[in-house]
């Protein structure tokens, strides 16, 4: 199977969307459904509030998903195309943008941001991990067609300390 044709099918058609953890299991948490189109992949996100759970922190509602610590999924807020390469994920990352935090601590830390970088690998997408101060989004950037997280606004996470330190599409 040749490169490009592993990652047409990783962007194509109805995929299901799961954060890992340190052991490897599965919590499915949504769904993306790609669309070829000229020279990109145009997206529509679906996630699963099922299996979150409604908190009020720091004046907003948020959809958080329940472990060790929480894990908040917070959209990103702007117009943005919605749309992908197989070399470029960045704004599928920017939707799937989450904030984590203790349970007993007090209201939301914007700057405890969890950014899953990801590329395609083996027909599969795949997200590592990394760490992104949510409060870049207070305002709109300047242009909206390009991703303002960007490697420069990212970095390292201590993946043994946090719960969910992987994402997988497939």
């Amino acid at each position: 199977m040749s490169a490009g044709f592993a990652s047409a099918d990783a962007l194509n058609g109805e995929k299901h969307i799961f954060l890992l953890d340190k052991k490897g299991n599965e919590i499915q948490v949504g769904s993306v459904h790609f669309h070829a189109e000229a020279d990109a992949f145009s997206y529509k996100l679906h996630m699963d509030h099922d299996k979150f759970r409604d908190y009020f922190l720091s004046m907003k509602e948020m959809k958080c998903l329940e472990g060790p610590e929480l894990m908040c999924h917070l959209s990103y807020p702007y117009k943005q195309p919605h749309t992908v390469t197989a070399d470029d994920l960045s704004w599928l990352s920017h939707d799937l943008l989450f904030m984590f935090k203790k349970p007993e601590e007090f209201g939301a830390n914007f700057w405890n941001g969890v950014y899953y970088n990801m590329r395609v690998e083996d027909g599969v997408i795949k997200g590592v991990a990394e760490a992104v101060d949510l409060n870049l989004l207070a305002s709109p950037p300047d242009d909206l067609n390009t991703p303002p997280m960007n490697e420069g606004e990212r970095d390292e996470i201590d993946r043994a300390k946090r719960w969910l330190p992987d994402l997988v599409i497939k």
